[in-house]
């Protein structure tokens, strides 16, 4: 059984900085790329970051600079170290997982958890 729990959520003051943490099991997690999205309230699930099974990495332009994303293939396990937060940040996060396909576009994700909550007061 597939399963992606996230967890490190919560909520921060502008300026702070989160971590966080997504553990998968029932896939052979080295073989898949891993994204993380977000969603705000009455807004679509838009793309954060993701990192290939090569480590290579991607970033939407809002979070670059500040949002880092890796993965340690030993633990099944993929971050999300999140700097320099701002209220606009605040959404609920996903973590995914895609064997192929384009890595921005939610559409082409095999995998999801479900989601922690990021609330960056002002």
């Amino acid at each position: 059984q597939v399963q992606l729990v996230e967890s490190g959520g919560g909520l921060v003051q502008a300026g702070g900085s989160l971590r966080l943490s997504c553990a998968a099991s029932g896939f052979t997690f080295s073989d898949y790329a891993m994204g993380w999205f977000r969603q705000a309230p009455g807004k679509e699930r838009e793309f954060v970051a993701a990192i290939s099974w090569s480590a290579n990495t991607y970033y939407t332009d809002s979070v670059k600079g500040r949002f880092t994303i890796s993965r340690d293939n030993a633990k099944n396990t993929v971050y999300l170290q999140m700097n320099s937060l701002k209220p606009e940040d605040t959404a609920v996060y996903y973590c995914a997982g895609v064997l192929s396909g384009p890595i921005r576009s939610a559409y082409e994700y095999d995998y999801w958890g479900q989601g922690t909550q990021v609330t960056v007061s002002s």
